[in-house]
């Protein structure tokens, strides 16, 4: 179970899930058609629209799909972390985080797969040439976009697309970052994995992704999330510099 991609690696994406129920099934069956060997597991926490009831009723009749329950909402890094986790644990060698919601399009997946044989790590990006964005609001745009130029500025980073959580982590990456340290709950959670990646001297290539923004549901964003990674980020940059290093360059 979980083969996918080059050499028949172990493949599972980890994916989150709060109140995603309307999303759920269709990004199952989506991602089952674009990598039928990959194992899904889904992280809930605890919805309260019963999507983790779904997601059990997908695992009963699928063998690659996979469910884990938490008790609380604790944030998407925590559950990322939590994932992680346990797809080390059980052995697999390439580990994909996604959202629920449609913005990120199973069927990029085939693609990513292949460039991070090349890479330790890939980033699904929305602002390297040939990436897009659909349907998005102007506004969110501007913060997104506004968002990477910050980290780009105050981290030292090239990256283009360091708040991108469509990724590919090879196992022995995730196995060299210390993933028990990361408190990052909201988004910022993705800034501080590009950060680990780059500070353990590994290589994070960026692959073109159309974005497509959800078309059921609610977003997850909220002012603390985005107070959350603007802090971080400068407390991060400003210590750096403090060291004269860019945040990139400082191994943890």
């Amino acid at each position: 179970m979980g083969e996918s991609g080059a050499a028949g690696s172990r493949v599972v994406i980890v994916m989150p899930t709060y109140n995603e129920r309307q999303n759920l099934e269709g990004m199952a069956i989506r991602i089952r058609e674009a990598v039928p060997d990959a194992d899904l597991l889904v992280v809930d926490d605890n919805s309260p629209d019963g999507t983790g009831d779904l997601a059990d009723k997908l695992a009963e009749g699928d063998p690659h799909v996979h469910v884990m329950h938490r008790t609380e909402k604790a944030g998407l890094g925590r559950a990322y972390v939590a994932g992680f986790t346990w797809a080390l644990d059980r052995g697999y060698d390439l580990i994909v985080e996604m959202d629920a919601d449609g913005s990120h399009r199973p069927e990029d997946l085939p693609k990513l797969l292949v460039a991070v044989t090349k890479s330790d790590a890939v980033i699904g990006s929305r602002y390297v040439p040939g990436g897009t964005v659909v349907n998005w609001p102007k506004s969110r745009e501007i913060l997104s976009r506004g968002a990477n130029f910050y980290n780009r500025l105050m981290l030292g980073v090239r990256i283009r697309d360091a708040t991108g959580g469509f990724r590919v982590y090879k196992s022995e990456t995730l196995r060299k970052i210390d993933l028990g340290s990361i408190d990052s709950a909201g988004y910022c959670f993705q800034i501080d994995m590009t950060l680990r990646v780059l500070q353990a001297g590994l290589s994070l290539a960026e692959v073109p992704i159309t974005f497509v923004e959800r078309e059921l549901g609610a977003s997850k964003m909220s002012n603390a999330v985005i107070i959350e990674a603007f802090t971080r980020v400068a407390q991060w940059g400003i210590t750096a510099r403090l060291h004269g290093h860019s945040a990139a360059s400082i191994r943890k």
